[in-house]
């Protein structure tokens, strides 16, 4: 495949009125699980851009992230979405495409407030990661660029400021994928950012200029973008959060610095072997994965190799793009999946114990159906509640071209949704015609949250080139759920972004993350999500905060958003999407008792 890695040439995959699969498989009957809500919510007017339509080089082509965010401390996710940039932009000719922030109406419609939020980036944007950086209990915005980051540091009053270059966190090339995370354990977040190509607009690599291979400019023997194989790649970052609104690049010293810049997309800290500090975990396209254990004293350990994470099942490396992370067998261990490039197998792997992971996609049952998509954006969500955690991946192809040839693929193409059947396997849920699971489009980064409070998990996806899709979750179950909106106490990050909560309910025993970045260069819900099943009791969240402090608090009832403070206990309650009335809330309030440590 040239300049991506990918396991070969499969034989193209139609559906029985011969679409390529990816733009078809229609069935006529089954669940409705997902709506396209788009138009409805007042999404469709905005739209991304990046580049030309011809795609003609590689900066154009990888799309740009999804950010939920609470930025106005209203209990309701509001939608940043990243746009890209044109080249008449960057030369002075045309206005630049803007950001948006679409703020939530607590009426399933949703206004863009950029423009008076000051947040439209007005820069060649592709990630972003949400997190409350200077602790002051209302969410700031990491854009990565290229060019110059942007911090936008929250003002508490709808309005943000960009303090990037102040904080030292600006960069200057192609930044790509970013999460936070507190590292070193002083209570602060600090701030990981993935380097993807050290790119140069005045030597743009084509397929005539000698500066690439020509194997890595072609598709088929057809001429496309080149790279990114044949490319410099761009480091890693490591900024160390100093408490004062500034951050120093710790990355050499802390051991996380990519010396050989690979290229890197989607990053999450999140703790992947249970000792109550977060790891590290990048996923690079078409060159090995990294997985950097915390060693505890402000460094870490480059485990990529001896893990199982840095390569496939086959020991070859993949274009790795998005990446979920989620306790899929509800065993207390963190699972990643990796979405990549078509003509391969998404990677999906079982946590072992001990940051030991075993690629188990063939046995999962998710490999076949997914060989003819190109994945980005990805989660592990419960979109039915039964406490299964299900896997969506949101694809679209990176070069046009594919539409102008015969090889069972398209540039547009669906979801894939694999419902989790409860015994270490997924079953494929066909996408009904009219259903959300059959609008086609040029995926790229997603991102998965409960938009409504009403427990159930939506998908927020930004294209490249075109509207955003809003998929809401219209699943017929009627099973019960409850969430967690966490607040640190004084030694935690007051957001809790690497809290880990296990839930103990309906005879099972669930672990959520809260977690800054994720999916394909996105930023999910923080709100740890349960599916309960049938069961009316919401059973004991178990919660292990950032600080080293582990607290128990009984729920008393289901279908509630909990408000849980540090050594405090629950604070406030969300009862069907509204606050609860006086007495509803008093009978659900319990004090948090301490866990043997």
């Amino acid at each position: 495949m040239g300049g991506i890695s990918s396991a070969g040439t499969f034989a193209p995959v139609y559906d029985a009125e011969k679409r390529p699969i990816t733009a078809g498989g229609f069935v006529d009957k089954g669940p409705l699980i997902f709506e396209d809500a788009t138009r409805a919510a007042g999404l469709d007017k905005w739209r991304h851009v990046m580049g030309t339509l011809r795609k003609k080089y590689i900066l154009e082509t990888d799309g740009s992230g999804v950010g939920l965010i609470d930025y106005d401390n209203d209990g309701w996710l509001d939608i940043y979405l990243v746009n890209g940039s044109t080249y008449d932009t960057l030369s002075g000719k045309k206005t630049p495409p803007h950001a948006a922030l679409f703020h939530n109406n607590h009426d399933g419609t949703f206004t863009d407030v950029a423009a008076k939020a000051g947040v439209t980036n007005d820069r060649w944007g592709f990630g972003v990661a949400i997190g409350d950086y200077d602790n002051d209990g209302w969410p700031d915005i990491f854009v990565a660029n290229f060019g110059k980051n942007r911090l936008y540091h929250n003002n508490h009053n709808g309005t943000f400021t960009d303090v990037g270059e102040k904080a030292g966190v600006a960069l200057g090339n192609w930044s790509d994928g970013a999460t936070w995370g507190d590292y070193d354990g002083d209570g602060r977040l600090d701030l990981f950012v993935s380097g993807y190509v050290h790119y140069d607009l005045k030597h743009e690599p084509t397929p005539t200029d000698g500066t690439v291979a020509l194997a890595f400019c072609q598709l088929h023997s057809v001429p496309v973008m080149c790279g990114p194989h044949g490319l410099q790649g761009e480091p890693d970052h490591l900024f160390h959060n100093n408490g004062d609104g500034t951050f120093t690049d710790v990355s050499v010293k802390a051991g996380v610095a990519d010396q050989n810049a690979y290229y890197g997309f989607t990053s999450i800290f999140v703790d992947v072997n249970n000792d109550g500090k977060v790891d590290l975990l990048v996923a690079n396209d078409s060159e090995p994965n990294y997985l950097y254990i915390n060693k505890g004293d402000g460094t870490f350990e480059d485990q990529s190799y001896v893990s199982g994470f840095a390569l496939n099942k086959d020991g070859r490396e993949i274009a790795s793009m998005g990446l979920a992370v989620g306790d899929y067998l509800n065993n207390g261990l963190v699972d990643l999946l990796i979405t990549d490039f078509s003509d391969d197998f998404k990677a999906l792997y079982r946590n072992d114990g001990e940051a030991s992971f075993t690629d188990v996609a063939d046995e999962a049952g998710i490999t076949q159906m997914a060989i003819p998509f190109v994945s980005w954006g990805a989660g592990f969500l419960d979109y039915d509640n039964d406490g299964w955690k299900d896997l969506m991946m949101v694809n679209g192809h990176v070069y046009p071209e594919v539409d102008q040839h015969d090889w069972g693929t398209t540039f547009a193409e669906r979801p894939l949704l694999f419902r989790n059947t409860g015994n270490g396997k997924f079953a494929y849920v066909p996408p009904v015609k009219g259903s959300g699971l059959a609008t086609l489009t040029s995926g790229r980064g997603a991102a998965f949250g409960d938009l409504f409070n009403n427990g159930k998990i939506d998908v927020v996806i930004n294209p490249i080139d075109g509207p955003p899709v809003l998929l809401k979750n219209v699943s017929p179950d009627r099973h019960h759920w409850v969430e967690l909106k966490l607040v640190g106490g004084p030694k935690s990050p007051r957001d809790a972004v690497g809290a880990t909560v296990y839930l103990t309910a309906n005879g099972m025993r669930q672990r959520e993350d809260v977690m800054s970045g994720g999916s394909y260069i996105s930023s999910n819900d923080q709100r740890p999500h349960f599916g309960l099943g049938d069961a009316t009791e919401a059973g004991a969240a178990e919660i292990h905060w950032p600080s080293g402090a582990k607290e128990t608090v009984k729920l008393a009832a289901v279908d509630r958003i909990y408000t849980v403070v540090e050594g405090v206990g629950i604070t406030g309650v969300l009862c069907g999407a509204k606050r609860c009335s006086p007495g509803d809330a008093a009978k659900t309030q319990e004090p948090a008792t301490k866990a043997a440590p």
